[in-house]
């Protein structure tokens, strides 16, 4: 059955951007946040190039091997140079870009979605077959949660505090309850995963 996952890098006080992020600038002073990728010697079965901790790599590689399509919204698209404009952030799914605007140019893997969350979703999960839809985004993330339709958060938990950036997390508009499913410390990042109790 598919689930509705978000995955993001973020600090311990929950940041997933630094300052100042934008196009050509990525995360602004925080790009460290996915140094986790590249610091270890165990090579990602998925993602071509990220070579990451023997810990870091059978959690990532256990969620990026499920994700059948990605959602994400404008911020996270325009600071990531819209994955090329026909690209995605993943190597095999493709890409559903929220927007309340038209894009400049996206085509190939990229499916513009103006219409809301729950379009984008439905979109996204017809793609991903029996695969997940992952979200990528604070702002995605806390539309989908108001929705009622995110099923699973993990936070990569990168031991900084930041100060300041982009929160990973807008406001709610009630508590939200998470349990806590697995906690793996690995070099440099913690990976918590957390079911989204409904």
């Amino acid at each position: 059955m598919t689930k509705v996952i978000s995955a993001l890098s973020v600090s311990v006080d929950g940041y997933i951007t630094g300052r100042n992020p934008g196009p050509g600038q990525g995360l602004g002073d925080a790009g460290f946040l996915f140094d986790w990728y590249f610091d270890g010697d165990t090579p990602s079965t998925v993602f071509d190039g990220f070579k990451l901790s023997a810990q870091s790599a059978k959690v990532f590689d256990a969620l990026a091997s499920r994700d059948g399509a990605v959602v994400c919204g404008r911020n996270t698209y325009e600071d990531s140079d819209r994955f090329g404009d026909d690209g995605s952030p993943h190597p095999t799914a493709p890409l559903f870009v929220l927007s309340h605007r038209p894009a400049p140019r996206s085509h190939g893997r990229q499916t513009l979605i103006t219409t809301g969350i729950e379009d984008a979703i439905a979109a996204a999960r017809q793609a991903a077959g029996d695969k997940d839809v992952c979200l990528m985004g604070g702002g995605v993330t806390s539309e989908a949660l108001k929705a009622g339709l995110v099923d699973e958060i993990v936070l990569h938990q990168v031991p900084v505090l930041l100060g300041g950036g982009r929160p990973f997390f807008q406001e709610l508009p009630a508590h939200i309850r998470l349990e806590l499913i697995k906690a793996v410390p690995a070099p440099g990042v913690t990976h918590l995963h957390y079911t989204v109790i409904r």
